[in-house]
């Protein structure tokens, strides 16, 4: 066995091994198809509404503190590449089981709330310009989540190909309507003024705690780059795999997120945004270019399609490392005996899923989703730091110091109530937390019994 197959945990034949059949082309897309999707297909009307025509400044910074976690990630998954992700880092670092029990189930809960939100785009606007408003949104989801779930279990390898499928395609909208912008630039169209215009009215702090607001739902949109880390155990030399397909993903998703944002507010009003669950859709619309809106519509639900597939794996694996980490009852780690995919994982994350989908709306979900992955990034920033006094004998990717702490600190802000966020975000968030402390409580009782 070779240097580099022992320094990154190649999988053996054991059976509770992993197929590693992730290679670097398919990583690169599995992190842009991550997070590419439901974020700027479903929410960018809802930024709009927050910060008004200077939709782009809000995609701008999201950026740049996606950067700087993504940046941490990259040195810890080099570090350690295994499953479980930050509940891993976590525990490394803090060796504090309850703590590192709740990392995990915020960012489990994160995964589950934005696939449940694509579920729920899936339900809206887009699917509603085919089908006329007749189709139950609830319902829609709910069958959606289910068919994802299927696809889960036939393997990870048949997963991450449709993954490509859909990461093509959603590109391919995305890439529709910066060519619709271009169009409009070149025509006389739209109004460039707008794209200068913060929220009217806002001075001083409401200002700031308006962008801040603005800021942390669009983070929503760049979500997904941690994802990855959980396929460690599935990707080939993920050493040296990872640092160039996570900040190619990011660099790449952001660029054309805030060129998106730009065409939206040149060829729309914000509050013709902010009203619409298909804002994309409205731009189409309004961009004098003769694209048919119901083709527009099936691309944006096989982009939420694609955002839901990966946060329902990412939370299966990650109920698989967890369980390998003794977080979680050695059941959770049970996989099929030929498919080798954690059945036990996707049937209970599945489960959650249905269950938040009928609970929640898609500002909702999405803004819960960001402040829990915001609250796990500074932890994981932290992390960073405390870990570098554990060395490990294969080299890895180092990000200057400087990078955690001020991530650390972005993330914090971003997650305290200067954002503005809707109480309900807080009361969501808080409940799912009290849920994950009661199945603490439960489970260490249960061990406890069993000696």
């Amino acid at each position: 066995m070779s240097t580099a197959e022992t320094s990154t945990g190649t999988a053996s034949a054991e059976d509770g091994a992993l197929r590693r059949v992730i290679g670097p082309k398919l990583l690169i897309l599995f992190v842009i198809g991550d997070i590419l999707g439901t974020g700027i297909y479903a929410t960018t009307g809802k930024v709009a509404g927050k910060v008004g025509g200077a939709l782009w400044l809000p995609f701008a910074i999201g950026f740049v503190v996606a950067l700087l976690t993504a940046a941490s990630y990259v040195e810890l998954v080099g570090k350690y590449p295994k499953a479980a992700g930050a509940a891993l880092y976590t525990q490394k670092a803090f060796k504090l089981p309850f703590v590192t029990f709740i990392v995990a189930f915020m960012v489990m809960c994160s995964g589950l709330s934005s696939a449940s939100a694509a579920a729920r785009a899936f339900g809206g606007d887009y699917m509603a310009e085919l089908t006329g408003g007749a189709v139950p949104p609830t319902l829609t989801a709910v069958l959606f989540v289910l068919l994802l779930a299927a696809l889960n279990l036939r393997g990870v390898s048949e997963s991450v190909k449709a993954n490509v499928v859909l990461t093509l395609v959603e590109l391919t909208g995305l890439l529709i309507v910066l060519a619709i912008g271009a169009y409009a630039v070149l025509t006389g169209g739209g109004e460039p003024a707008r794209m200068g215009d913060l929220e009217a009215g806002s001075t001083g702090y409401a200002l700031l705690g308006g962008v801040l607001g603005a800021t942390a739902l669009g983070f929503f949109a760049f979500i997904g780059f941690e994802d990855s880390v959980n396929m460690a155990e599935e990707t080939q030399d993920p050493v040296r795999t990872f640092p160039r397909a996570i900040f190619i993903g990011v660099t790449f998703t952001g660029t054309i997120y805030v060129l998106v944002a730009l065409v939206s507010s040149l060829l729309v009003d914000s509050a013709t945004l902010e009203n619409s669950s298909g804002p994309l859709l409205e731009v189409v619309k309004a961009g004098g270019v003769a694209f048919p809106h119901e083709l527009f519509a099936v691309i944006a639900l096989f982009a939420v399609s694609n955002s839901a597939l990966i946060n329902i794996m990412m939370a299966s694996r990650l109920c698989y490392g967890m369980a390998n980490e003794r977080i979680l009852p050695a059941a959770m780690g049970r996989v099929l005996p030929r498919r080798r995919t954690p059945v036990a994982g996707i049937a209970f994350v599945s489960l959650l899923a249905v269950v938040l989908v009928c609970t929640g709306e898609i500002e909702g979900l999405g803004d819960t989703t960001s402040f829990l992955l915001l609250c796990v990034f500074a932890v994981v920033n932290v992390c960073v730091l405390v870990l570098r006094r554990d060395r490990v004998p294969h080299r890895h990717f180092r990000v200057p110091t400087a990078l955690p702490v001020i991530g650390a600190t972005t993330a914090l802000v971003l997650a305290s109530p200067l954002a503005e966020r809707p109480a309900e975000v807080y009361v969501r968030a808080g409940v799912l937390v009290a849920v994950g402390i009661v199945l603490w409580v439960v489970n260490r009782a249960v061990l406890r019994a069993r000696g």
